[in-house]
């Protein structure tokens, strides 16, 4: 069975996010009350001393037998808490006022212990699918959590929700077949490469290297050439015109000669 634990609040008539800060500023915490018969009332509560008491809880599932002011206590559930997303302190609850003579719909966390054979021997993961199961039941049979012994199980076998051990006075809501734990084989590794085959990988990128270089070299090598014909040509060409001014030098000093005689 849950637990029950005392808690005394204050009614409060502020309401809106100012009024919130001002209550945080002096160690109080803003919450509501809430239930089927009754219309919302607005409290207030001492921050540290509830913190305390959440503690010492072993599950959210809560009941408190509440005192508002000096009025007579009420059975309520502790339905919400919202907490600062840096401090983690406490910034508002919700409680829920239940009839101890009605059922209500609760989440009981599943708790999983001893360590399954599937993992220990036989080197499976234990994955928890199923982490809360939904029951009705009465608030004086709510229980803090089901637990559930998994040592028995091996590789690839499952638990089911028809597994569980659950006390009579809790209606379960979730399918029988649900499954709550199973053992999973690991998931294979891809194989490394064989060291041949990594040595041929390795080597690919140098051929395709080597061969592009021997393209670049053969290019240049066509430039090159081409490069030094084309310049044979042009002095070939240099020549040609140069020949017949050194022939023509000869005939001409003949000539000269010869007029230089006949005079």
């Amino acid at each position: 069975m849950a637990s029950t634990n005392i808690l005394k609040v204050e009614s409060r008539k502020e309401s809106g996010s100012s009024a919130a800060r001002r209550l945080r500023r002096e160690g109080k915490v803003p919450g509501v009350v809430y239930g089927p018969e009754c219309q919302p009332r607005m409290i207030k509560l001492h921050r540290h001393e509830f913190e305390m008491t959440l503690r010492r809880q072993r599950s959210e599932n809560v009941l408190f037998d509440l005192v508002v002011d000096s009025e007579p206590s009420r059975k309520v559930l502790l339905k919400d808490v919202q907490h600062d997303p840096l401090t983690g302190q406490v910034r508002h609850v919700d409680f829920l006022e239940v009839s101890m003579t009605t059922a209500m719909r609760v989440r009981i966390p599943i708790l999983l212990k001893g360590d399954a054979v599937g993992v220990t021997q036989e080197g499976g993961i234990l994955e928890q699918v199923l982490r809360e199961l939904d029951v009705e039941c009465l608030p004086g049979d709510l229980v803090d959590y089901i637990e559930v012994d998994v040592s028995g199980l091996r590789l690839d076998q499952a638990l089911k929700v028809s597994d569980l051990k659950v006390p009579a006075t809790l209606k379960v809501l979730n399918a029988q077949d649900a499954t709550v734990a199973v053992i999973a084989a690991p998931k294979a590794e891809e194989e490394a490469p064989k060291p041949e085959e990594a040595a041929a990988e390795a080597a690919e990128p140098e051929v395709i290297a080597k061969g592009k270089e021997e393209e670049e070299e053969g290019a240049e090598g066509e430039a090159e050439k081409s490069k030094e014909t084309e310049k044979k040509d042009k002095e070939s060409e240099k020549d040609k015109k140069a020949a017949p001014k050194e022939e023509k030098a000869p005939k001409e000093e003949k000539a000269h000669k010869e007029d230089k005689h006949k005079k």
